[in-house]
């Protein structure tokens, strides 16, 4: 639309815009919507009915028209709270100034048609590897406080409750009610995840609804709710509806219970089997200790029935005998030994004074000396030489006065 510039002492007439607005709307093709029907006004007489259409998810509406011929052509007619896909086209009347969506075609969105929707969406995240199994986390064994997203007063928050605290007396909660069906239920449950998943002292996150129909479930199954699962640092359980129920929620939570009872048994560890399980370990310990002390004193007793522990003095008592029977061997081999040599040494020095000088001076014999010590052995020596006679008990000064040479 062209602007002209006017002032306020030339301003537009209200048709010139009025018009503009309706020509640049009329360009703008048909499109199919889908909501839900907040309003249906059908008068009697008229040929147009009048719809508020809401999104399914934010709080946003759009007014339609349609020939009541269009709205009594749809399958098991319409009523408020019907889901619908409109094939429709924007309108917008100059002299009311009054926009509006003209509904050419109006379809109930039946049963088959949101399961084939939730499935189509399945596999698509599938797909993205949000429900890869690597990506679930444990549970921890005993959280410090768990966070539960439920409705208000609802028959499942009672049961999570209830169930948790019989299981274990101690535990701890934090609840947040919100809209578990309609419209806003999805984003009540994504903005409750985020503040339970921003709180450190949160260690598991139920989110618990009752049973219901396939549309009362849907919100479950919504994108953003499931795509924030995902994302979530904190565990997450899924408690919707009964065995049967299987929304999206259920493929992306790290656990998916059956129930919110069953929640509550996955959640926390039940205080009298635990107590059992201590007991049955402590017996086991005390077993085993005993068959562990009882071996041990199998063995001692086994050990100590050796002779060689049973009277361990007795393996000195050996060795003593052995060493006095050693030490008389010893001795007698000494004994024996010395007397061999006493007898070889009494021979040897009754050879010693037989073949000694001194055995032959105690004969009478005796041995002269000169005066430098060297022995006279002929009678070469001049008269009056100083000479000395070695004897038995001493020593003889003697002068040589005359000599006698053997006669030849």
């Amino acid at each position: 639309m062209p602007q002209i510039a006017r002032g306020p002492e030339n301003p537009y007439p209200v048709r010139v815009i009025a018009m503009k607005i309706a020509g640049w709307i009329d360009r703008l093709g048909p499109i199919w919507l889908e909501g839900e029907i907040a309003q249906l006004n059908v008068r009697a007489g008229t040929k147009l009915a009048y719809l508020t259409l809401r999104d399914l998810e934010a709080q946003y509406s759009l007014p339609i028209t349609a020939q009541v011929g269009v709205v009594q052509a749809v399958d098991g007619g319409l009523t408020e709270g019907n889901r619908v896909i409109v094939h429709c086209k924007p309108e917008f009347w100059a002299q009311r100034g009054a926009f509006s969506m003209r509904a050419r075609e109006i379809r109930q969105v039946g049963l088959g048609d949101l399961l084939a929707r939730i499935e189509r969406l399945r596999k698509a995240l599938e797909a993205e590897g949000l429900f890869a199994a690597e990506l679930k986390r444990p549970l921890p064994f005993l959280p410090r406080r768990i966070g539960l997203i439920t409705g208000r007063d609802s028959a499942a928050e009672k049961d999570v409750l209830s169930n948790a605290r019989k299981r274990w007396p101690a535990v701890q909660f934090s609840v947040l009610n919100v809209a578990v069906q309609g419209q806003t239920a999805a984003g009540e449950v994504v903005a409750a995840l985020r503040r339970m998943d921003s709180d450190a002292q949160i260690d598991v996150i139920v989110i618990a609804r009752g049973g219901g129909s396939v549309e009362d479930l849907l919100p479950f199954s919504d994108e953003s709710l499931v795509r924030a699962v995902a994302q979530a640092r904190t565990p997450v359980v899924s408690a919707i509806g009964h065995e049967p129920d299987a929304p999206l929620l259920d493929y992306v939570a790290d656990v998916r219970a059956s129930t919110p009872t069953d929640a509550a048994k996955r959640v926390v560890p039940d205080v009298g089997e635990e107590n059992a399980r201590i007991a049955q370990g402590r017996d086991r310990i005390r077993a085993a200790l005993q068959r562990s002390i009882d071996q041990g004193y199998h063995l001692i007793e086994q050990l100590t029935s050796r002779p060689v522990l049973a009277a361990p003095e007795s393996m000195i008592l050996d060795r003593r005998d052995d060493i006095e029977r050693g030490r008389d061997r010893i001795r007698r081999a000494t004994t024996h030994r010395l007397a061999i040599e006493r007898e070889t040494l009494t021979a040897a020095r009754a050879r010693v004074t037989a073949l000694s000088p001194t055995a032959t001076l105690q004969r009478g014999y005796a041995v002269l000396q000169r005066t430098d010590g060297a022995v006279v052995t002929s009678t070469d020596v001049s008269p009056g030489s100083r000479l000395s006679a070695l004897v038995t008990d001493g020593r003889i000064d003697l002068t040589v006065e005359q000599t006698h040479p053997k006669e030849t």
